[in-house]
């Protein structure tokens, strides 16, 4: 079983540690408290941030990735011609190979 124990709160600037103690008492709260919920803030706001800018990429570049993706997947068209090209270097390598065993 685990035990629950305190954050440690040694800061080296006094002053540092008194301004946080005043908000902390001010907010009506733990300095722990205090620390833990301003650094969870801090990181929400970060991913919220990264989010924005996630979303505005989207919107900025949503159409061209889409568009890129369309050319990824070959027409029925091109794809046939993919395989005729390919099937006539294949008949074509198998005849170089037959020529070069009969030389």
């Amino acid at each position: 079983m685990s035990e629950t124990r305190a954050m440690s709160l040694r800061f080296p600037d006094p002053e540092q540690r008194a301004a946080i103690a005043a908000a902390a008492h001010e907010e009506g709260v733990s300095m722990q408290e205090y620390i833990l919920t301003a650094a969870y803030d801090r990181a929400t706001a970060v991913e919220k941030r990264f989010l924005e800018a996630f979303r505005e990429s989207q919107a900025a570049y949503g159409a061209a990735f889409a568009e890129e993706l369309r050319d990824l997947d070959p027409s029925p068209e091109q794809r046939a011609a993919e395989l005729a090209a390919r099937a006539e270097m294949e008949l074509q390598e198998r005849e170089h190979v037959g020529q070069g065993r009969a030389a």
